[in-house]
């Protein structure tokens, strides 16, 4: 991953540069909850208050668990989710292209997941081994699999508003968003199967270590 980022040219960033761009997304969902609020808008509120408790997560990790994630995952987690809310706070209907950057944003995030997940498991128990060939076809069967039962909970999500009413913070817009969102979750996976693995690596490595010493 590291050969990969300085191949674009990208530096790593310095944690506190990190901290200071995650603490800048923080400060706009903040703004947009309370909007939100203030405009009776639940689904800005309700998208705005998840993301701001997703972009808590790289600091509860450290502080309570003492697993340290690399700077990039942390802006990785934080720009997931921010850029999601921006979208359901309207850039989704503005701006085309905006809803597929999310969704690849998103797919590569549940990929580094179950990738995370398994490789901890790999790596704890020694009577099991799992093929490093076999991580490539299992994040991006996991990814796939997720996408299925999100778009089925979006369906659900619609139906439930179509009979009550309601405003949901999540919706579909018809078969051909589905299909693409498809197709930018097998994007997302794809970037994380062949780029993602070395970096995450050490995180699962920290996991068990933690794990380890707990029990």
């Amino acid at each position: 991953m590291k050969s990969s980022l300085r191949a674009i040219g990208l530096r790593r960033p310095s944690r506190r540069t990190q901290a200071r761009l995650s603490r800048a997304m923080q400060g706009v969902l903040v703004v947009l909850f309370v909007a939100g609020v203030a405009t009776g808008s639940p689904k800005v509120a309700i998208n705005s208050a998840l993301a701001l408790a997703v972009t808590a997560l790289p600091s509860i990790l450290e502080r309570n668990y003492e697993v340290v994630l690399d700077p990039w995952l942390a802006l990785w987690i934080t720009a997931a989710v921010f850029l999601h809310t921006m979208g359901s706070s309207g850039l989704y209907n503005s701006i085309d292209w905006w809803d597929h950057v999310t969704h690849g944003l998103s797919a590569s995030l549940v990929a580094a997941v179950g990738y995370t997940t398994v490789r901890s498991i790999d790596v704890h128990h020694d009577d099991i081994a799992i093929p490093h060939r076999f991580f490539f076809v299992y994040i991006l069967l996991f990814v796939m699999a997720f996408g299925v039962l999100w778009e089925l909970f979006e369906f659900g999500l619609d139906v439930v508003s179509a009979r009550t009413g309601l405003e949901m913070p999540l919706s579909q817009h018809g078969l051909d968003d589905t299909v693409k969102d498809m197709m930018f979750n097998a994007l997302g996976a794809l970037v994380v199967a062949t780029w993602g693995q070395a970096h995450l690596t050490g995180v699962a490595e920290s996991i068990v270590e933690r794990y380890q010493s707990r029990f």
